[in-house]
């Protein structure tokens, strides 16, 4: 999950949160929208990419302190690259 206004929070601070009534639910919102008959028909069910594997790899210090120099998301660069290559070799 990417989008930055999403947060994480486990069961326990969810039960702290609620105690402390830091939920907000406002019983007289509005309903919102309906998506209509066109967005329905056109809906697709589709299914969540395959989790990514995790793997020990090992890299030459050069090549990790290349991609780690870049900064934050250097794991990240290095795996775009790799698909690149597989994307290219295919």
């Amino acid at each position: 999950m990417s989008d930055h206004t999403m947060k994480r929070a486990s069961l326990a601070e969810l039960k702290k949160m609620r105690k402390a009534g830091e939920f907000h639910h406002n019983p007289q919102a509005p309903e919102g929208e309906s998506l209509g008959r066109e967005f329905w028909e056109k809906a697709m069910v589709s299914s969540p990419k395959e989790a990514p594997k995790s793997v020990h790899l090992k890299l030459d210090p050069d090549v990790f302190e290349f991609f780690k120099a870049q900064g934050k998301g250097h794991l990240t660069k290095m795996q775009e690259v790799l698909k690149a290559y597989v994307v290219a070799h295919r």
